[in-house]
């Protein structure tokens, strides 16, 4: 059989982290296996619809690789692709009414005052209200008096009180639960819409699907899905249930957050490539000690058996380097393009960006991290003379002042500023001197950067500068120094 996998969100939003690992996931499963990837829209909660929601399901999708091969854009024969359409075609209502002719499921026209005096029983933290099968027993005649007269209702499944349900998962394995624990949940509601979980196991089935990816917060209402595909006779798909995604204090990652959403981390700099990575390793683990993959080497080895049951934490340290690997992979002209936004914000005097983008490329993790590397090129900061003091190279500020006050008229003389020239020159001081690079280099980075690190050396930096302001700022540190 084809393995058929879907991605099935609802429009409420920016696609948070959770939700586009369950995407990516149901993606690679299908590929791995050469099958189809498919996306449905399930838009049946109109309380919750964002406007314009649709659309960012769709640019996130395209900008993380992950391509479906049927959906409301791609008609593969399954179509409506979209849950407000299919209501339309009566599908939910023709199944609910076919279960209520096997007696799985009945009608049930109780006020909202009848349910507000039910009892209620506390699951999860959650108080619900348990339904007391009271309209399962309404005689024939009175339901179709109630139904001819317009009277308000909702079709319930009629789920048995003794007895127990078993569900299988492929990650927890078979999880039995009583049969007295589960409510007679409602399949279709008063506005004639359908709940999530009944359309989920009525779309999941009319449209083939074979493994249907999700949270492991839905674990708890898997046997009511089974009871379903029992009450059908249908064959359930396979169910892989995920581990939760942390914050660094493993609490679960808020729905709302700044790291929350592939939205979100765009804006924040990190490229589509390493946030689609780092997100296949939230609770999947390649068999070798593998950590950088392109989508090609994850559709290769993606195997679904080695994700993990335990909560993942989002190290957003972890994603920062990741991203920094990429970025120093990427092609410079593709690197200067993204880079260049965030150089002409930072340096405004007409400096040679390119040569500094190619300063930064190595050195960044995030584009943004740029501004605070680069603004030294605009403007000498203030620092402390401290910093002339380095153990590792042997300068304090005494020896800094004698070497920026006898390079002074060299540097004034010389004319080649370029990189080369310059670094001949000072070599040339260094051998007379008999004393390491890192003497005579450390005093002038100082003076013509004002900053403890720097993304390139001190050649490189004057170079950029040129000679007037390079000299400027060497003049600057002869002053500090002096005072």
């Amino acid at each position: 059989m084809k393995i058929r996998t879907r991605y099935a969100p609802s429009p409420t939003g920016k696609m948070h982290v959770g939700n586009l690992r369950s995407a990516l996931y149901e993606f690679l499963i299908a590929k791995h296996e050469g099958g189809d990837f498919m996306l449905r829209i399930e838009d049946t909660d109109q309380e919750r619809f964002v406007e314009g929601a649709t659309e960012i399901i769709y640019r996130t999708l395209e900008k993380a690789g992950i391509t479906h091969d049927e959906g409301p854009d791609k008609d593969g024969g399954y179509g409506p692709y979209v849950q407000s359409e299919r209501i339309k075609t009566g599908i939910y209502m023709k199944y609910a009414k076919e279960l209520i002719e096997k007696g799985e499921a009945y009608y049930c026209f109780c006020d909202k005052e009848r349910l507000a005096s039910l009892k209620t029983e506390v699951v999860e933290g959650k108080e619900i209200t348990i339904y007391d099968k009271h309209c399962l027993s309404l005689p024939k005649e009175e339901i179709e008096a109630n139904l001819a007269a317009g009277k308000s209702f909702v079709i319930r499944q009629n789920n048995p009180s003794e007895g127990t349900t078993t569900f299988h998962d492929e990650l927890y394995g078979d999880i039995t639960v009583e049969n007295a624990e589960m409510d007679d949940m409602i399949l279709i509601k008063s506005d004639g819409y359908p709940t999530y979980n009944f359309a989920n196991v009525v779309d999941d089935h009319t449209m083939d699907i074979t493994h249907v990816v999700r949270g492991n917060e839905y674990l708890s209402s898997s046997p009511k899905y089974t009871r379903l595909y029992e009450a059908f006779g249908w064959e359930p798909p396979k169910y892989v249930h995920l581990p939760l995604v942390t914050d660094e204090n493993h609490k679960k990652l808020a729905k709302r957050g700044g790291s929350s959403s592939f939205e979100d981390l765009i804006e924040q700099g990190f490229l589509p490539e390493a946030i689609v990575n780092f997100i296949a390793l939230l609770g999947w683990s390649p068999e070798e000690n593998q950590e950088i993959f392109t989508l090609d080497e994850l559709i290769r080895q993606f195997d679904y058996h080695r994700i993990s049951k335990s909560p993942t934490v989002f190290d957003i340290v972890k994603l920062r380097w990741m991203n920094g690997e990429y970025i120093k992979a990427m092609d410079f002209d593709a690197f200067y393009e993204m880079a260049e936004p965030y150089l002409k914000k930072a340096l405004t005097r007409g400096q040679d960006l390119k040569k500094i983008a190619a300063m930064v490329k190595t050195r960044i993790e995030v584009f943004p991290d740029i501004a605070e590397m680069v603004d030294f090129f605009e403007e000498l900061p203030e620092y402390d003379v401290s910093m002339y003091t380095h153990k590792k190279m042997k300068t304090n500020t005494q020896s800094s002042l004698e070497v920026l006050t006898e390079l002074l008229p060299r540097l004034e003389a010389q004319e080649d500023y370029g990189n080369d020239g310059l670094y001949q020159m000072l070599s040339k001081y260094v051998e007379e001197k008999g004393v390491k690079n890192g003497y005579v280099m450390w005093p002038i980075r100082t003076a013509v950067s004002g900053k403890q690190t720097t993304p390139a050396g001190a050649t490189e930096i004057m170079e950029v500068l040129g000679k007037e302001e390079s000299l400027r700022r060497i003049r600057k540190g002869i002053e500090k120094l002096q005072s």
